[in-house]
């Protein structure tokens, strides 16, 4: 399927590594030049690696969502190597670090560092990004989410709270952009494979007495035969597939939605 993306631009944040990482690799295979955002430094290497792999103009950014002036950075670098922007992917996010069922685990001083990255980090990039998308009257926007922020999930309720707060306020930008031909659309990925799921089990491995814990491998295993109606995890590849798609001219009657990648996951009825 032609998904019309050849030599579009499009920036990826939170891309060094996990889903973030699949999504520029994926965006690279359809023809695309892919700016890779990151706060870490091995954003730089995994952009190379990219590029050698795909013969397509990619750059690798540091960039930290908890600053404005950063960003803005991150965009001029980006438009003086590519060109205009079109398409942006924000999946850079953090969790608390700790297992928060119940929610009397963690205490208030949790919160801060979670929502700042989590909600004011889409916020700042929204900011920075949604100017140059309607002054040229095309483009997408596509947050990261997760099935976390729908469910009430007991596991990190900071991470939870502030994926609810992406679904909703990516809702408000796609009204919003829509008159400027700009659609904006949230991703929610269910069990993945991730560093930031393996640090969900080890908050949780960490808690438990010693008799009742269990490796990653085992803990995962039930959960998702437990709560994963097709059985299996879901790959950032999975993820990417959906976003990329979304970005494309095959989804352009698709702005203001919600779809999750998570094997069943979350039925809403």
């Amino acid at each position: 399927m032609e998904l019309g993306l050849r030599d579009s631009v499009a920036i990826v944040t939170g891309a060094a590594s996990g889903i973030g990482q699949a999504i520029a690799h994926s965006f690279a295979s359809e023809g695309a030049n892919v700016a890779l955002w990151d706060l870490s430094p091995t954003v730089v290497e995994i952009a190379e690696q990219i590029r050698e792999q795909s013969g397509r103009h990619i750059i690798g950014v540091e960039a930290d969502v908890t600053d404005q002036a950063s960003l803005e950075r991150a965009l001029a670098a980006t438009e003086s190597n590519l060109g205009p922007i079109e398409h942006l992917v924000h999946a850079a996010a953090i969790g608390s670090g700790k297992f928060g069922f119940p929610f009397s685990n963690l205490s208030p001083e949790d919160w801060p560092r979670v929502l700042d990255v989590n909600v004011m980090g889409m916020t700042r990039v929204a900011h920075a990004i949604a100017p140059r998308l309607t002054d040229q009257s095309k483009g997408t926007m596509t947050f990261l989410a997760s099935v976390a922020g729908q469910i009430g999930s007991q596991t990190d309720p900071p991470y939870s709270a502030a994926k609810a707060a992406n679904i909703n306020f990516a809702q408000c930008l796609a009204r919003d952009l829509a008159p400027h031909g700009v659609r904006v659309n949230t991703v929610c990925p269910g069990m993945v494979k991730t560093p930031l799921n393996r640090s969900v089990w080890q908050a949780w491995h960490d808690q438990q007495p010693e008799d009742q814990r269990v490796d990653y491998e085992t803990w995962a295993a039930e959960k998702i035969a437990r709560v994963v109606p097709l059985g299996s995890w879901q790959e950032p590849e999975d993820i990417a597939d959906m976003v990329v798609f979304l970005a494309s001219r095959r989804a352009a009657q698709v702005t203001g939605q919600t779809i999750n990648v998570d094997g069943g996951f979350v039925m809403h009825w």
